[in-house]
């Protein structure tokens, strides 16, 4: 959702730097609003997943070379270091999630959403400097948000769905007697 909140804040901000009005100030402000609440809310949920993935991830995998809990979250706010290391890190937590991370397919789902995602960052800091109200770079953009959001979704769905098996094949001790 806040993808596509983006699109329109794009194109809401984009009327606003072509031809300022106050009708096109008032509805670039309430679509920028509208998009900052669900970006705040996408970001708050996928780092409570990433760190709920890490924990999982080292029960499953106690020697996995994991992230520590505060860095996990931590690195997505260091400027520069946000452009490299949080991919290790959902990389490394996929890998430790279970022995069936495929190295191959899953991997590059995982590189896929990173392009993808700092191409976007990339695009954006360059039509801020450049030309603002650029359609064709607010069209890639917006299409490499979109393909980021999408991709990330894939990514999410993949390593949950290894850590539910993984944690579902785990037997508690306490239900072994009951047995």
């Amino acid at each position: 959702m806040a993808a596509a909140a983006d699109v329109f804040r794009a194109a809401a901000v984009r009327d606003d730097v072509l031809q300022a009005t106050g009708a096109s100030q008032h509805r670039s402000g309430l679509v920028s609003v509208v998009f900052v609440y669900l970006m705040t809310v996408a970001v708050v949920l996928f780092l409570v997943w990433l760190a709920r993935s890490r924990r999982n991830a080292r029960e499953l995998s106690p020697r996995a070379p994991l992230p520590g809990a505060v860095w996990t979250v931590g690195a997505w706010f260091v400027p520069g270091v946000n452009f490299v290391v949080p991919r290790r890190f959902v990389l490394d937590i996929g890998r430790a999630s279970s022995l069936a991370w495929r190295e191959n397919r899953d991997t590059t789902l995982v590189n896929l959403w990173w392009a993808a995602w700092v191409a976007h960052a990339l695009v954006l800091m360059l039509a801020n400097r450049t030309d603002p109200g650029s359609m064709p770079l607010l069209v890639v953009a917006e299409a490499l948000m979109i393909t980021a959001a999408v991709l990330l979704v894939l990514v999410i769905e993949r390593v949950t769905t290894l850590q539910g098996f993984a944690l579902g094949a785990t037997v508690p001790v306490a239900r072994l007697g009951q047995v």
